[in-house]
């Protein structure tokens, strides 16, 4: 029988793709569990939502659940009948996101659920992060304890609080939260890729306290703004070379400032200290005489930006517009060392390895810059490394030089590395699963952003874990996609893992 035209045509122009729900996707169960986690509202710090989630729905189908004072959750499931004695296998995923949405769009991560949709062969979200960092981990961790056909050992299931803003609840997990000896990590993003490693990581803070002091009158007001640019991780991307919104910023009022008198009111840029800043803007003040000037600097300094990051960010917006005259501005002197310390603040790759190739070492990310109350910028930064000293050594560089501006810093705790190990039996069942499935040998890798691995082999030092996970690109950014294909695959793959262990 012959489709209706208008049927035909809309499948003929894959417009398809816009009625499909992710629900619909397969494999369905993992789908569905995904769809729904992404009606939950789980921006960090604020994982009460997705937390009584997990509980209810533990609770709904009969599984052994509990938490612990920071909020993690562990859900218990029994082994296939034959199969007790093989070793217990514990599926680690994060509850929590990353907030960052597009300037022009509304959306509160502590109310609102991601609106997810299809775009031929990508899931995406409508102008915000997706969340599949770490919801497809959940979702699966999820599906598993639900599968009715799965042969499995012993399973446990532990879901993280606050993984993405400092690795809080891997850095504080309850006593006995976890008895097993093999942890899958479900927190990578690229199929037909193992990884055993990932780079240690720590915060430096640096506070500049300011004095308000009245705008001058005879000065025009500016706001510069960036917008558009592609940002990321700043673990899987710092090496891709794309722009920093910050650094833009202060380059082009340094530069300003060394032409003519300026005035800076206000700046701020970047969100997340795990997040290349996309955008970012400065209210500023110059003298009226030198507009006609500023207009002729402005176009030269966009085309010279523009062609420095040519085919790296496509996107990239840097407008000047007029602005209110403020009250207040920041007192000259402190504006002047905190531009010129932004600009030359030190972002980006430090050092590659040279232990596995192509793997960044060292770097250090300039993600934000805040005005906080009536006295204080501050900016933040983070350092990762899969060399301990290393770590030390970049936040110690980033400390000095903001101590030469005159700023107070201060560093987080920070959380340890991951060292590779190539005897795995973990690793090596996982890699055998792979092959077997797929026909080809997946590659087994170290990762420059940070896991929580590290943290949970310092308090389980008998731990053999890997991580895995489908392909998606983008994350911490509105541009975070999850790859549909490489999802059935990574379905598969975890279930045909779960099977060889306890087949053995």
């Amino acid at each position: 029988m012959a489709l209706p035209w208008k049927l035909h045509n809309l499948l003929k122009s894959n417009n398809i793709d816009n009625i499909m729900e992710v629900k619909d996707l397969k494999p369905e169960l993992l789908w569905k569990c995904f769809d729904e986690v992404t009606k939950i509202p789980r921006p960090s710090c604020h994982e009460e939502q997705i937390r009584e989630f997990l509980v209810n729905f533990a609770n709904d189908h009969g599984i052994e659940v509990k938490t612990d004072k920071v909020g993690n959750v562990v859900m218990r499931k029994g082994a296939t009948p034959g199969h007790e004695n093989a070793p217990t296998v514990i599926l680690q995923a994060h509850m929590d996101m990353v907030a960052e949405k597009n300037n022009d769009v509304e959306h509160d991560f502590r109310k609102d659920p991601i609106q997810t949709y299809v775009d031929g062969e990508w899931v995406k979200a409508k102008g915000t992060t997706l969340g599949a960092d770490n919801g497809i981990g959940v979702a699966a961790g999820m599906a598993v304890m639900i599968d009715p056909d799965l042969v499995h050992s012993p399973l446990e299931c532990l879901f993280t609080v606050n993984e993405e803003i400092g690795l809080e609840g891997a850095q504080n997990i309850g006593k006995d939260m976890i008895s097993g000896d093999m942890l899958l990590n479900l927190d990578s993003e690229d199929d037909g890729e193992i990884f055993v490693g990932c780079a240690g990581g720590i915060d430096t803070t640096a506070d500049f306290e300011y004095k308000r002091s009245y705008t001058p009158e005879n000065f025009e007001y500016m706001r510069v703004s960036v917008s558009g640019l592609l940002g990321g991780h700043s673990g899987s991307d710092i090496n891709l070379g794309r722009a920093n919104a910050n650094k833009l910023i202060a380059r082009f009022i340094w530069d300003c400032s060394q032409r003519w008198d300026i005035t800076v009111c206000s700046i701020e840029g970047g969100n997340l200290r795990n997040a290349i800043p996309r955008e970012a803007y400065a209210v500023f003040g110059i003298h009226s005489s030198h507009q006609e000037e500023l207009k002729h600097h402005l176009k030269k300094y966009y085309e010279a930006i523009l062609n420095e990051f040519s085919g790296v960010e496509p996107s990239m917006k840097l407008v000047v517009e007029k602005a209110e005259r403020p009250e207040y501005c920041i007192d000259s002197e402190t504006s002047l060392r905190l531009v010129r310390a932004v600009y030359s603040a030190p972002h980006g790759v430090a050092s590659m390895s040279r232990d596995i190739e192509g793997l960044v070492e060292t770097s250090t990310n300039l993600a934000s810059v805040k005005m906080i109350g009536d006295n204080i910028i501050r900016v933040t930064t983070s350092q990762r490394s899969s060399v301990e000293s290393r770590k030390e050594d970049i936040a110690g560089q980033v400390e000095a030089h903001f101590q030469l501006a005159g700023a107070k810093v201060s560093h987080s705790d920070g959380y340890p590395g991951w060292a590779p190990n190539m005897n795995s039996r973990i690793m090596k069942i996982t890699a055998d699963a792979y092959e077997e499935l797929f026909g080809v040998k997946p590659a087994i890798k170290a990762i420059h952003a940070g896991l929580e691995c590290g943290l949970f082999l310092a308090k389980y030092p008998k731990l053999d874990m890997v991580s895995f996970g489908p392909t998606m690109t983008g994350v911490h950014s509105p541009d975070e996609k999850l790859l549909i294909p490489t999802v059935d695959k990574f379905w598969r793959h975890l279930c045909r893992v779960i099977e060889k262990v306890a087949e053995s």
